[in-house]
């Protein structure tokens, strides 16, 4: 039995992994070091703690913007609008509720086209002018 098998005793040497660059920036590390005498390299970033990269090209779009002199506005109902569309419900004897409900709206809609807060829609239009029988839109 000595002569077949021979045994291998060939020494395993286990070693722990190198560290990682953040373990090496670790503070603890950066201590032990000091303690040792090694020779320690701090590099300080261009921008570190600031967000300079993002805020240099707002400064371009604020420029623009200050130098845009459009009046930018959503469209309101006019006034000929408003008038007509309370003349129309009054006249048929509805209230603002009972309009909407005939024209499948909410009650506030119709307080904004009276009011003239309201963005003109077509579609809301023309549901008011089947409900009230009334042209709406002839001189636009």
């Amino acid at each position: 039995m000595s002569g077949q098998f021979a045994q291998d005793w060939e020494p395993v040497v286990i070693r722990k992994k190198a560290p990682t660059a953040a373990a090496r920036k670790d503070e603890k590390a950066v201590n032990a070091a000091r303690r040792a005498g090694a020779e320690i390299e701090t590099v300080r970033k261009a921008a570190a703690g600031s967000n300079k990269a993002a805020s240099s090209s707002t400064s371009l779009n604020t420029r623009k913007l200050d130098e845009e002199t459009e009046n930018l506005s959503h469209d309101k109902v006019p006034t000929e609008l408003k008038k007509a569309i309370i003349q129309g419900r009054t006249d048929k004897k509805l209230t603002q509720a009972q309009l909407a409900q005939l024209i499948n709206e909410k009650p506030q809609i119709i307080q904004e086209y009276e009011s003239g807060k309201a963005i003109p829609n077509q579609q809301i239009i023309t549901k008011l002018e089947r409900a009230l029988g009334v042209k709406l839109r002839g001189k636009k």
